[in-house]
């Protein structure tokens, strides 16, 4: 019969286990120097509840499972941000492929819901689970979880993408008075600041968005400043010297693809095809940088993005995820 440990997370010794167990579940790789990075970025907990009892502030407790050889063989991980919903807990927990069905998940979402109950969390929220991992799907249906969205997945390869049948969407653009941009030329922090407010009002059209959105230093310490941004990869479209749309790319070192971290435009100058206009800026920067394919992610109720993306790009629909929530209490 299998054994197994269930302890709390050491750093930095299991960022490498770690990293190789989240690759068998996110769409683009991530190493163990790069979990590290992010943990540097972010300082200890402090969880607090508000006037009405519900759970605010941040933590990130992480836990994982080893065999009886010490080997790593599941990761878990429990955390909320300040801006995160009041009482939500969002969490990640994956086993290796070949542990599964042995008792280790279901012992570590144990371990995981136990905390999440001691801190007063009012639901578990899960961001990723694949629509095509029915295993996954079951485990959590079985724990009380509830499908809540669907996010979609669409890669774009770039060798055989052809943006002259867009072209025109820039050139009228251009015609109306709009300049197109990168953040490399409006460098210094009054132009970063115009952008996070871009950010900032374009956020709580994306469908599913719960909570607050981060203060601008926060906002700058993962928008901006982690390896793979770079300002030149940052499209802005500008009436005079207001920001009205923003596309930003993020570069894999892993893979060398790109990902479509963010694209918005202010709701005032929608119908005017300037997020088909960014989306086309942004593909001839990242093919210029001899990436292979892009990558991006739309909930399944943003229509006019995935039009744009599917429709009329050619992005390939890739399998997606479920945001799967487990309310804990009222």
């Amino acid at each position: 019969m299998p054994t197994f440990t269930i302890r709390k997370m050491r750093q930095p010794e299991d960022f490498a286990a770690a990293a190789n167990l989240l690759n068998y579940v996110n769409s683009e790789p991530t190493t163990a120097e790069r979990l590290e990075e992010e943990e540097k970025q972010i300082p200890p907990g402090q969880l607090h509840y508000d006037e009405q009892g519900r759970l605010m502030g941040w933590d990130r407790p992480q836990w994982v499972a080893e065999d009886e050889s010490g080997t790593v063989i599941a990761y878990a991980i429990a955390w909320r941000a300040p801006w995160t919903e009041p009482g939500g807990l969002i969490h990640t927990l994956v086993v290796h492929p070949d542990h599964r069905g042995e008792g280790v998940g279901s012992a570590l979402h144990d371990e995981l819901r136990q905390w999440a109950e001691e801190a007063k969390a009012s639901r578990l929220i899960d961001f990723g689970v694949r629509e095509t991992d029915e295993a996954s799907i079951a485990f959590a249906e079985r724990r009380g979880y509830a499908k809540d969205r669907h996010m979609f997945e669409s890669v774009l390869e770039l060798s055989s993408f052809d943006a002259g049948p867009f072209e025109d969407a820039i050139q009228a653009a251009e015609q109306s008075g709009i300049r197109f941009v990168t953040l490399a030329d409006e460098a210094g922090e009054e132009n970063e600041r115009k952008l996070y407010e871009l950010y900032k009002v374009t956020h709580p059209d994306i469908p599913g968005y719960d909570g607050d959105y981060p203060w601008f230093e926060e906002w700058k310490k993962w928008s901006l400043d982690p390896p793979g941004f770079r300002p030149e990869w940052i499209h802005l479209a500008k009436d005079g010297d207001r920001y009205v749309g923003v596309v930003t790319l993020h570069r894999n070192e892993g893979t060398g693809a790109m990902y479509h971290d963010y694209t918005c435009v202010l709701p005032e100058y929608r119908g005017r095809r300037l997020a088909l206009a960014l989306k086309v800026l942004a593909a001839r920067t990242a093919r210029g940088q001899g990436v292979p394919y892009l990558r991006t992610h739309n909930d399944s109720m943003n229509a006019p993005m995935l039009r744009i993306n599917r429709d009329l790009l050619g992005f390939r629909a890739e399998p997606g995820f479920y945001r799967m929530i487990r309310e804990l209490r009222a």
